[in-house]
């Protein structure tokens, strides 16, 4: 019998191992089928939602042209940092998460640093887009219920578009993400436009100016600024896209499509609603297209405020399921109990961004900080940094070098600016609201004001 029991577990080893080695292959083969246009859709899921409608207000604040200046000089850097960070994931394939990045400059401490400041920053993201979804479920229902039940109604929504692991399935969400916010923009500009000429004194009456508002502050200023900063801050999720993809070397593809679409997307959005609008302009912008306009956009907008949040969701998900199954072929998610793993993930990082978002009543101000410390180091001085310690041939100084040592100092400069002064400008925002009566109660049924 002990000889039989032994044989029987003998035979079992190898069909375990052969079961394992099947749906690791099926594993590799799902995560690796991201094409470069694949790709583009992807990063315009995360990279182009309602905030681009936050633009108008920025156009405001800035004035006209320092407004179109900004959008297309920022967007052009953008794309160049995110051309850097392509480059170093092709130098070091075994990168898959941006926290990986810290490892590699400053070894263990830098890679949980990293770590840290990769999670934090895509869980308020995606509380963002339940205080969205809260704003449009208000909006469409003229606040009809509690809005506690349209946070909960958001959630569940991101929770279930979140299932799917693989980011290419999610691209197949990306080209109904893509109709939906062109079609919002353009519902937007063409009522805002058509309402401007109604008024009386017609588009010649509306306030706006070439130049910034008078009496505008600093604080106001940079808060302006970095709304457009924040607006191109793709790069956070670059290099989990690109470990998807079957053939890398066709990045700069993907970042060219993407950075002429969201320099043409943001400047115009900005530039054309500002102009119908003037000073008034609301945020997001939807909300200045009248009540029954902006029900409209925000119900053609419904589909790129979840897919667009909940793909922050799976990059978080995928980071953590990876780091904790890194040997074991649970992180494929293609078994009951990998399965079983992702759905709890997902579920645990929709709750907590779902609590966070509802027990802090300055929510969103305190995304504005924490996109002020992180996303202008995943965006711009990281990027910097990450080309003078491992891209650089021969010395910074060298002739060869000067254009991109010129535009890596420049984009190192822009980052530690916003770090500094958005961070200061964020803080002065909330105890502005605070003095103004505008930040509301924990866990509130008060409209999101």
């Amino acid at each position: 019998m002990p000889y039989r029991k032994e044989s029987e577990v003998g035979e079992v080893r190898p069909m375990v191992q052969d079961f394992e080695r099947r749906k690791e292959a099926e594993g590799e083969a799902a995560f690796h089928r991201l094409g470069w246009k694949r790709l583009t859709i992807v990063l315009i899921v995360e990279a182009i939602a309602l905030g681009s409608l936050s633009l108008p207000g920025a156009f405001a604040s800035l004035g006209m042209i320092l407004g179109v200046i900004l959008s297309l000089f920022l967007g052009g850097l953008a794309m160049y940092t995110s051309f850097v960070i392509g480059n170093l994931k092709l130098k070091h394939p075994d990168i898959t998460h941006y926290a990986d990045v810290g490892r590699l400059m400053f070894g263990r401490v830098g890679f949980e640093v990293m770590s840290f400041m990769f999670v934090l920053q895509l869980i308020f993201i995606v509380g963002s887009h339940v205080l969205t979804g809260k704003i449009m479920w208000g909006t469409l229902t003229e606040n009809g219920t509690c809005s506690i039940a349209f946070g909960v109604v958001s959630a569940i929504i991101l929770f279930l578009l979140a299932i799917p692991p693989s980011f290419a399935e999610i691209a197949i969400l990306g080209y109904i993400d893509f109709v939906s916010i062109i079609a919002a923009i353009l519902i937007t500009i063409i009522a805002t436009g058509i309402r401007a000429s109604n008024q009386d004194g017609g588009l010649s009456a509306i306030n706006w100016s070439a130049y910034p508002k008078e009496n505008v502050s600093l604080a106001e200023a940079f808060i302006a600024i970095c709304n457009i900063v924040f607006a191109y801050s793709f790069a956070l999720c670059q290099f989990s896209f690109m470990d998807e993809m079957h053939t890398p070397s066709e990045f700069p593809k993907s970042i060219l499509a993407l950075g002429i679409i969201e320099i043409v997307i943001y400047t115009l959005t900005g530039a054309f609603v500002y102009a119908f609008v003037g000073l008034d302009v609301k945020s997001p912008a939807l909300l200045s297209a009248g009540p029954l306009v902006s029900k409209v956009a925000f119900g053609i907008a419904l589909p790129v405020i979840f897919i667009s949040g909940s793909i922050n969701t799976t990059v978080i998900a995928r980071y953590i399921h990876g780091r904790a199954f890194r040997n074991s072929v649970v992180r494929f998610v293609n078994t009951p109990m990998g399965w079983g793993t992702w759905l709890a993930l997902d579920a645990i990082i929709t709750v907590i961004a779902w609590v966070i978002a509802e027990a802090i009543p300055f929510f969103s101000d305190l995304l504005a900080i924490s996109s002020s410390l992180f996303i202008s180091g995943f965006t711009f001085y990281l990027p910097a940094i990450m080309w003078f310690m491992f891209l650089k041939e021969g010395k910074w100084y060298e002739r060869k070098n000067w254009l991109y040592s010129g535009l890596n100092i420049l984009c190192f400069f822009i980052g530690i600016v916003v770090l500094g002064v958005g961070t200061y400008s964020s803080v002065w925002d909330i105890k502005q609201h605070y003095a103004d009566g505008k930040v509301g109660t924990p866990f509130s049924c008060d409209p999101v004001r």
